[in-house]
């Protein structure tokens, strides 16, 4: 047989009663987001939440190695036009060339390469050719 309350008693808790006093003080006002909904409560459920959300606010990313050196490949390029002399990019060159080649002869885990080495010859004449004089 079920106990009913009787009138006028509360089953209010210890950590209820903490709570309600706390909530009372206003201890819980200056909390971040107080009075909004939680970020993400509508999302399904994700074990690695806390790691994407720290990537996410963090700006780091993970890629695979071989798209990661896809990546960096047309990173590459991008420094290239930055780059004030001839010397210097044929130096940008030599350093992903490298990186691609070792990547050619073992192979990273997952999705292939698709990548060759560059040709630094004709980098270096297209470069030259965009440059102005």
């Amino acid at each position: 047989m079920t106990e009913r309350k009787p009138p006028g008693v509360s089953f209010e808790t210890w950590a209820d009663r903490q709570i309600r006093e706390a909530e009372e003080r206003g201890e819980f006002n200056e909390l971040p987001g107080f009075g909004k909904p939680l970020p993400g409560l509508d999302r399904p459920y994700d074990d690695e939440w806390w790691v994407k959300e720290k990537m996410r606010r963090e700006q780091l990313s993970y890629l695979p190695p071989a798209l990661a050196l896809r990546k960096e490949a047309e990173d590459t390029l991008a420094a290239v036009e930055r780059a004030r002399s001839e010397r210097q990019v044929r130096e940008i060159l030599a350093g992903i060339n490298e990186k691609i080649a070792a990547a050619l002869r073992r192979p990273p885990p997952g999705p292939p390469l698709q990548l060759t080495p560059f040709d630094i010859e004709q980098v270096v004449t297209d470069w030259r050719a965009r440059r102005p004089d």
